[in-house]
């Protein structure tokens, strides 16, 4: 078995293009690999700033041979009145390299079995591996010299080898051999590759740590030493480290002091100007954000302390100006504000962010009735985005707002509020503590799914306009961790009509009007049961993980699960242990029997069976005033008066008044399983 290396060396790739590239990478070389039928064993992707590496190992050298059925002339044609070969049938085998002898009929026409050897795996490298490359995708991809072709970089040197042999290939203009190129400030500069086997190895002694994933942990590791001999500990987030990662080819940690003078500005707000901003790492000792950080470098050589002064610099520009900035917000208060995001356009055609204020106030009263702090939170809650800070810093948002209601002396509730609102930042992360969040987060994001349906911008595979799926599932998580009783379906509805679809004010239900003359209903209907399977869907996605997905289906059908989802949960938990065939084959048999519900009562005096009587008293013991455990005990319990019926009464009986009334017995037992769930789904 053999194992080929090839690296393309280019200029500094940008870091959002690299994850990309690698993943494309593996999908372009596995597709080629598997489409020409060569075995392999693994096809791994190594990426920095200046290189993008692909190892395949476990290679055959060649391409399976292919066997193949070719078809030929008719019979007629193919052979003379003598069983001899034709010109047209001679020729058919010496196209395709056929022994007369090898050929059968079938179906009248002549055919043979013909083997189409394997290609030579350098014969498919040289033809394949340039397009692969090419076919990379990605944002601002540019041309260089005469060239055409573009990519994201220019490419600057190309190793293709196989085994101890190299590859000659050619992309745009750059041809291969086995020299690559260590790192920028190493002392050789030629790294001479004798094997992909030794690849890892040669790049490493040039200072390129060419294995992303080591690159990280070595980050992370000298992160957490160089924090440790200050006693502290180094905060950094997945994607601080991914961007670290793919801008560092040998990373090497740097520690810088500021001024503690800067400690006086919002944590979040200094963090974020070390994470976001500068790549740094902030540094927290006993819990306190200190005035040191690491700035993880891709430098060689001794004069770190220029290095440090020079980011000292440019963080201290930036704290500078977020100084101003708070400074010139906190002139005022954060409520006077409110008047000012007037000017601040939420979604074309959706009013204003202090349109928006006015419905989160309406949707969270909605929600939690009268209550003085939460209305405060709903009102103030998207105040911070006419601050200098928050332009400035728009991932802030929420946090500055906080800060500032601080400042303002406002309740300290509403400023975790304002704050956490915005809150789980992520799928996994943290859920608001305080009512104020809970509440006014859950208005901010159902406005948000309301206002991208009613635009007709449903989230697709591609796209989630203002993150709806995320929005979904924080309302979901947050209702869930918190027991609420929130009526999402209520919700929904209110939220729909309260959206101003023009700068006018114009209501949601009016805009219908126009648009839908008097089927107005059935259009906002429609919007409606699109929000709401859009939330039934995230809900199932979000709980398949602890619950079979037929199960949550089957308990989201016949009871709306927005209504109440703690008691859809209490639903789930007891179907889940369902553990009855026979109770599952009756419940089948009935919702078979039953192609649409009777709307008619039943009448005990066309009973002709006892075991109608039986089972029509046995249903009507079956409570809906006792807990899920409960109620499924009873519909187990009555479940041998259920098959005694179908053992001895024919429904479909001739006399039509009896077998309506038996139907009608059908559908009052149906809507006892449907209590509980849709059973042709379990």
């Amino acid at each position: 078995m053999s194992k080929y290396l090839l690296e393309v060396g280019c200029e500094e790739l940008p870091y959002k293009f690299i994850p990309s590239a690698i993943q494309q990478l593996k999908n372009g070389f596995e597709t080629f690999l598997n489409n020409n039928k060569v075995e392999f064993e693994n096809v791994n992707v190594y990426a920095t700033p200046r290189r993008l590496a692909v190892i395949i190992s476990g290679l055959e050298k060649q391409s399976k041979d292919e066997e193949k059925i070719v078809k030929g002339p008719i019979k007629k044609v193919a052979y003379d009145e003598n069983g001899n070969l034709t010109k047209a049938g001679e020729g058919f085998c010496k196209k395709n390299g056929i022994n007369p002898t090898d050929l059968y009929i079938e179906n009248d026409y002549i055919h043979a079995k013909i083997i189409i050897k394997g290609k030579s795996i350098v014969e498919l490298l040289k033809d394949n591996v340039p397009t692969i490359v090419l076919k990379l995708q990605g944002s601002h991809f540019m041309r260089w010299a005469e060239n055409e072709v573009k990519f994201s970089r220019p490419i600057r040197w190309i190793v293709s080898i196989l085994d101890n042999e190299e590859v000659k290939i050619k992309i745009i203009d750059r041809e291969s051999s086995n020299v690559s190129r260590g790192h920028r400030f190493a002392v050789e500069k030629d790294a001479v590759i004798t094997s992909p086997d030794d690849y890892i190895e040669i790049m490493r002694k040039h200072n390129v740590i060419v294995d992303q994933e080591e690159r990280k942990q070595i980050i992370i590791q000298r992160a957490k030493e160089e924090a440790a001999k200050l006693g502290a500990e180094p905060y950094y987030t997945d994607d601080l480290l991914e961007e670290v990662t793919f801008i560092t080819e040998y990373p090497v940690p740097a520690v810088c002091e500021f001024s503690t003078e800067y400690l006086k500005l919002p944590e979040e707000l200094v963090v974020t100007v070390m994470a976001v901003h500068q790549r740094y790492f902030a540094l927290y000792k006993d819990g306190k954000l200190i005035n040191k950080f690491i700035t993880m470098t891709n430098y060689l050589g001794n004069n770190f302390e220029n290095i440090a002064a020079g980011n000292v610099r440019v963080i201290k520009a930036r704290l500078d100006d977020a100084v101003f900035f708070f400074n010139e917000d906190t002139r005022k208060p954060l409520v006077d504000y409110v008047e000012d995001i007037k000017g601040i356009t939420f979604q074309k055609g959706m009013g204003s962010m202090y349109d928006k204020a006015q419905r989160l106030v309406k949707l969270s009263k909605l929600m939690i009735g009268n209550n003085s702090t939460v209305e405060r939170t709903a009102l103030l809650a998207k105040a911070d985005l006419a601050t200098k800070l928050v332009f400035e810093f728009t991932e802030l948002q929420g946090f500055i707002g906080a800060d500032y209601a601080r400042v303002s002396k406002e309740p300290e509730n509403v400023c975790e509020g304002i704050k956490e609102h915005y809150f789980p930042l992520n799928a996994d992360g943290e859920i608001a503590k305080t009512l104020e969040g809970q509440i006014v987060g859950i208005a901010d994001k159902m406005d948000n799914i309301c206002a991208v349906f009613a635009e007709g911008k449903k989230p697709t595979g591609s796209s989630d306009p203002l993150g709806v799926r995320r929005a979904a599932l924080g309302i979901i998580r947050t209702i869930l961790a918190n027991d609420l009783k929130i009526d999402l379906a209520t919700l929904v509805n209110e939220a729909l009509l309260l959206l101003p679809i023009s700068t006018e004010g114009e209501g949601f239900v009016n805009k219908l009007k126009k648009a839908a003359g008097s089927c107005v209903s059935r259009v906002s209907g429609k919007i409606t049961d699109e929000i709401y399977d859009f939330f039934i869907q995230r809900l199932i996605i979000f709980l398949s993980e602890k619950y079979p997905k037929n199960v949550l289906e089957a308990c989201a059908v016949n009871k709306n699960p927005l209504v109440d989802l703690t008691d859809y949960i209490k639903r789930v938990e007891v179907v889940a242990k369902l553990n009855s065939p026979a109770l599952l084959e009756s419940a089948n048999r009935v919702l078979r029997m039953l192609k649409e519900d009777s709307n008619k009562q039943v009448n005990k005096s066309l009973f002709k069976e006892p075991a109608e009587g039986m089972l029509l008293s046995q249903i009507e013991t079956v409570s809906e005033n006792l807990s899920y455990d409960a109620y499924l005990k009873q519909l187990e319990e009555i479940n041998p008066s259920v098959e005694k019926f179908f053992n001895d009464v024919l429904v479909m009986d001739k006399d039509e008044n009896v077998k309506e009334n038996r139907l009608a017995l059908l559908t009052l037992l149906k809507s006892k399983y449907a209590y509980l769930a849709d059973f042709s789904k379990l």
